[in-house]
């Protein structure tokens, strides 16, 4: 029904269609904010309401905003044929009596709120990620062989893939890691072109799974345009990613919007970093493609939620302008940080007590420290870490992150370069503490995944020596944690090394021969080398 309030022009919004004097089903009149200096906030809280009832129009509470009009609009009884920038709240009396917008929200072609921070789009978000991506989204082909851990002296067999990419300042490719994976070959081609050209990759980071490739030829650079990286997007904020997934060979765009932001675990480089959950579907194909928020990007689709309905998850910007910022001062990729901590929440009241917390204090109990990181030179098991880099630590383990959200601090901690320090104020017998430390990327005793390279393997009469590997377990199958040796499952996830260079060494295999008779029940056998101790041999 129609809300009349005084002084305030009405708006007629249909959500399937409606035009000026005919109005179909599933109407709603709601009040537009056009108002007198008088009653400007009532303005704003109205318009909230006719935001609300459109649906796609986010809301705008600036009182230098501007509503550009779609056409047939009335003014005073006319209608003009035009569109017209109207201000959203007037200081002084406005000459718009009533007014009515009716056209279908298809043919409407643009609908801005404009404020100084932030442009607010709603029609046109396919629309301009369709025209930013058309000369700068990339397809791309890789030829990839992969090892056989179980015999490592050959590959298994060629097998093609495909992903998407876009183009970045500095005449660079970026697309994700388990794109050109164990590549031998990768070839690009731009939108519209039939020509694919040679690609080579410059820089992987498995970890984080984004990787830059360049291309040699400069005819693949005529009329290619270079997209920019924005910025986190706020929740409910609208996105739209770019690729080529399966289904078809031409360009695709899927919208969404931003569901949480929050730490997730990256499948490709089972590491834990920060993450942009959206609703728009990312399918085999979409990796590597840009996720576009008004004309910047907002991250990089990389994985979906395996059983469930439009779950997507991009790479966020910090993510991605860390990977790149590492590549450009070194020329490699650098790695993510760690403090080589294992950590538990203190939301336990007598836990709290028993470690001398006071009532205002925060913070989380350490566990586990790795011999390797500096944090083991002045942190000690049954510490409390209360701050890091003077940001205070809830209990939980999260510290404060933009408008009311949270996030676990070890966001903080990767987001530092390798060889930063950071200081870290702890609780240890109820007395306080300050210390520096130096944070650096940490290895693992069994190393997590082992692209791009071939393994390692020693053969002696018959026995085949293997450094045991996360991607050795996988060889048993998508059940490998159930199907594999126990022993060597629960080593290579919990066990940390003692030494740097340190390698868990296992008997895989016995090659039977008259030499090795009777010892083909040593395999899965487990040794211990130092890299250094084998190479004095």
């Amino acid at each position: 029904m129609t809300m009349p309030v005084r002084g305030l022009a009405s708006a007629h919004f249909a959500h399937n269609s409606c035009r000026v004097g005919k109005s179909l089903h599933k109407h709603t009149f709601a009040p537009l904010g056009f108002l007198s200096s008088t009653i400007g906030e009532e303005a704003k809280r109205m318009l909230g309401s006719s935001v609300r009832t459109l649906r796609r129009l986010r809301c705008c509470n600036n009182s230098s905003s501007l509503l550009l009009l779609g056409r047939d609009c009335c003014r005073n009884g006319t209608t003009v044929s035009k569109r017209k920038v109207l201000p959203l709240c007037c200081k002084g009396e406005s000459n718009i009596s009533i007014f009515d917008i009716g056209e279908r929200q298809s043919s409407i072609q643009r609908w801005y709120v404009v404020r100084s921070k932030r442009s607010l789009h709603t029609e046109t978000d396919a629309y301009l990620a369709i025209e930013l991506a058309l000369d700068s989204v990339v397809k791309i082909f890789t030829v990839t062989s992969s090892p056989n851990y179980f015999l490592p002296w050959q590959n298994k067999s060629q097998r093609e893939t495909m992903g998407s990419g876009f183009v970045i300042p500095g005449k660079k490719i970026l697309t994700n890691a388990h794109v050109v994976a164990d590549h031998t070959f990768v070839l690009v081609r731009k939108h519209g072109s039939p020509t694919k050209y040679r690609a080579e990759v410059l820089a992987v980071g498995h970890e984080c799974d984004l990787a830059i490739l360049v291309v040699e030829s400069q005819e693949f650079w005529e009329g290619v345009n270079f997209l920019e990286l924005g910025d986190i997007p706020f929740l409910q904020e609208a996105v739209a990613v770019v690729g080529y997934p399966q289904g078809g060979d031409n360009i695709s765009v899927t919208k969404g919007v931003v569901s949480r932001v929050e730490p997730t675990q990256y499948v490709h480089g089972a590491t834990q970093l920060m993450a942009i959950q959206i609703d728009a579907a990312i399918n085999p194909g979409n990796s590597g493609g840009p996720a576009i928020m008004g004309n910047k990007v907002a991250g990089v689709a990389f994985q979906n939620l395996s059983g469930a309905e439009n779950i997507g998850y991009i790479i966020p910007v910090p993510v991605i302008k860390h990977f790149i910022a590492g590549v450009e001062e070194s020329g490699k990729y650098v790695g993510f940080c760690s403090m080589g901590l294992s950590c538990q929440p203190t939301e336990n009241v007598q836990l709290r007590n028993h470690f001398k917390m006071q009532p205002q204090m925060t913070g989380v109990l350490v566990s586990k420290i790795n011999p390797l990181s500096d944090a083991h030179r002045v942190l000690k098991k049954d510490d409390i870490i209360l701050e890091f880099d003077g940001v205070p630590i809830a209990n939980d383990g999260t510290v404060p992150f933009r408008n009311r959200e949270r996030i676990t601090f070890d966001h903080l901690v990767s987001m530092k370069k390798p060889n930063e320090t950071a200081v870290v104020k702890v609780l240890r017998n109820g007395e306080e503490h300050a210390f520096t430390i130096t944070l650096r990327p940490l290895q693992p005793l069994v190393p997590v995944h082992q692209f791009d390279k071939l393994p390692s393997y020693y053969i002696f009469a018959g026995l085949v020596f293997v450094p045991l590997t996360q991607p050795y377990l996988h060889e048993y199958g998508e059940d490998w944690y159930n199907t594999s040796p126990r022993r060597l499952c629960e080593r290579a996830l919990r066990e940390l090394p003692k030494q740097a260079g340190e390698q868990l060494v296992i008997l895989s295999q016995v090659l039977m021969d008259d030499i090795n008779a009777g010892y083909e029940r040593l395999a899965e056998l487990q040794c211990r080398y130092n890299i250094s101790t084998l190479m004095g041999l």
